[in-house]
């Protein structure tokens, strides 16, 4: 398989000139397309960062991340934006939802900026609400909506534009067991259907479960990468 992320001996520190801060220190990584990845570890050891760094939502101090053969971390602002808008769908903690816009809106917004038809997006905005359990809500904006609810829709919004990448930041934290499953049913089966990559940051023992990698985090250094076929004979913990 190609590698389609390959960050290079990257590192972060925030607050350096007061108290500074590792949150990410000399990591090295490749990710192979199709790949099905748990980030773990405890709070404060660097999944956020690591995440916001692979989306280039963050910059490294050091190092690189090449993303299909692209140095996301030599482009230009505007570029990067272009480049994420065309490439990486977000999960995020907080959900990032949009308050003056509906359900609907939020998550067909990235279909309109890329230039889907507007019959398309319409079609596949109504399949993805009716997965997540949540076709009645269409027109109703996030204010409305109870935590669990606005978290399937930042999933779906995530999901909605087909991105090669997922990055998600603990997407199943706010989710009942049957609402859980069902949106790692659904990224699973993107996941083997079209190769789409996923990456998340969770504590949650459900996508550790599911993952075919899991890489844990220790103080912002990897302390383990382990595939499926090591983790099916051993017991994972949830740290």
């Amino acid at each position: 398989m190609k590698t389609v992320i390959d960050a290079h001996k990257i590192s972060k520190t925030f607050n350096p000139d007061t108290i500074p801060v590792h949150a990410v220190r000399n990591v090295h990584l490749h990710l192979e397309k199709g790949e099905f990845v748990a980030l773990v570890g405890p709070s404060g050891s660097g999944k956020t960062t690591l995440l916001n760094l692979l989306g280039g939502l963050d910059k490294p101090d050091h190092g690189n991340i090449i993303i299909n053969d692209i140095d996301i971390t030599k482009l230009s602002p505007n570029k990067l934006i272009e480049f994420r808008l065309h490439n990486i769908g977000f999960v995020f903690q907080s959900f990032n939802l949009i308050p003056v816009l509906t359900a609907k809106e939020n998550v067909e917004l990235i279909m309109h900026l890329q230039g889907w038809k507007k019959s398309v997006i319409e079609k596949r905005v109504n399949t993805l609400f009716q997965e997540i359990d949540l076709i009645d809500k269409l027109n109703v904006r996030p204010a409305q909506l109870s935590g669990g609810q606005q978290q399937r829709i930042a999933v779906a919004r995530a999901l909605a534009s087909k991105p090669k990448f997922v990055l998600a930041d603990e997407p199943t934290a706010n989710l009942d067991t049957k609402s859980a499953s069902k949106l790692l049913d659904i990224m699973a089966k993107l996941n083997q259907d079209e190769g789409m990559t996923f990456i998340f940051s969770t504590h949650d023992q459900r996508v550790i479960d599911r993952a075919r990698r899991v890489i844990t985090l220790v103080d912002g250094s990897v302390s383990s990468d382990v595939s499926n076929s090591v983790k099916q004979n051993q017991s994972m913990p949830v740290i």
